[in-house]
């Protein structure tokens, strides 16, 4: 028997997502990837995974799935959300902690209230192709992930694991994600498209992410940036994080289905370290922007990184995860027979 997670209801936007596939830009096929890096990393790191193991990315309202296999250790990180066991009986799960649920159980992750995405690992990772090196999924080109689009009802989720392993749960006890504002850019490489008011306005005013988001740019709603030479270019190549800004003055952040190039002039970009607490951020967020120089850019990777390096001294033992399973716990046999107060203790029954 194959062992599955069956979607019962998908989810606002529910994909399968690892931390990205590279070498390809040169052929116009974007990075992908985790938007959320660090909380991918986390969650696989509680269920025991590599943190480059593939798991599901939560846009907004998470999907309602069923577990079809012995048992399955899952973790859920990122987003505060309600996460619930529906059947066979109502349970609350618990977020930044490994548990396990059995064949049977259906559960769900609710709307994620105060970031844009939250992220589900699985013990073992999902059986799935890769897709040019990577299980990300690239909905704009339809391959990756699942069958290349996001998760829809009735889809059957192939695990690696028929069963969790035996072993303790663990916890996150901080439940924090690495990262803060401001959110550090480094000028260019069109910088001197812009006039100089242009470039102290992005660094001092505060600007409001708009509905226009999604996985592959965040338009930006504050003050406009001023053009000095117009706003066409040559098309070139863009990085993850690279501020374009159109003709209307305000600017665009590309994100993980970015195109490859792009025709509008860059006035800066995003440093790596900081580009997973940009995306965080959900419609009607704040957000302010502070220069940076490459060397700053480079420690600052070198500071995440550290992170995760005492993130595992951060993990606690959680012991069982106390979801029991009702079917298992019926076909024990847990007395010989009934006892009375009177009867002796070695006795025969």
């Amino acid at each position: 028997m194959i062992s599955t997670l069956r979607v019962h209801k998908p989810g606002l936007h529910t994909t399968i997502q690892d931390l990205g596939r590279y070498g390809l830009q040169s052929m116009g096929v974007p990075v992908s990837g985790a938007l959320d890096s660090s909380a991918l990393r986390i969650a696989n790191l509680l269920v025991g995974n590599e943190p480059t193991t593939a798991a599901l990315e939560v846009l907004a309202a998470g999907p309602t799935l069923e577990v079809n296999t012995e048992s399955v250790r899952i973790a859920v990180a990122g987003g505060n959300a309600l996460i619930e066991r529906l059947s066979p009986y109502p349970r609350r799960l618990p977020t930044f902690e490994s548990f396990c649920l059995h064949r049977g159980d259906v559960f769900c992750i609710g709307p994620v209230t105060d970031m844009a995405m939250t992220y589900l690992a699985v013990e073992g990772g999902f059986d799935l192709p890769t897709a040019m090196g990577s299980h990300s999924t690239y909905t704009r080109g339809g391959f990756g992930g699942f069958k290349g689009r996001q998760l829809a009802s009735d889809d059957e989720l192939s695990l690696i694991l028929p069963a969790a392993t035996d072993r303790d749960e663990l916890r996150f006890v901080e439940r924090t994600l690495p990262g803060e504002p401001p959110i550090r850019v480094i000028p260019g490489p069109q910088a001197d498209f812009f006039t100089a008011a242009a470039l102290d306005t992005l660094f001092s005013r505060e600007y409001t992410v708009s509905a226009a988001v999604d996985r592959m740019g965040m338009r930006l709603n504050g003050p406009q940036l001023e053009h000095a030479r117009g706003f066409n270019i040559t098309s070139d190549g863009t990085a993850p994080g690279s501020i374009q800004v159109p003709g209307d003055g305000l600017p665009i952040v590309l994100l993980a289905d970015r195109q490859t190039t792009g025709g509008y002039p860059k006035i800066g970009c995003v440093i790596s370290a900081d580009l997973p607490t940009l995306a965080r951020l959900r419609p009607g967020s704040t957000i302010r922007f502070s220069k940076s120089t490459l060397e700053q850019a480079t420690e600052a990777r070198r500071e995440r990184e550290n992170w995760f390096a005492r993130f595992l001294d951060q993990i606690k033992r959680a012991g069982t995860s106390g979801i029991i399973d009702p079917t298992a716990l019926q076909t024990q046999n847990l007395v010989s027979g009934v006892v009375g107060p009177d009867d002796p203790a070695d006795s025969d029954r």
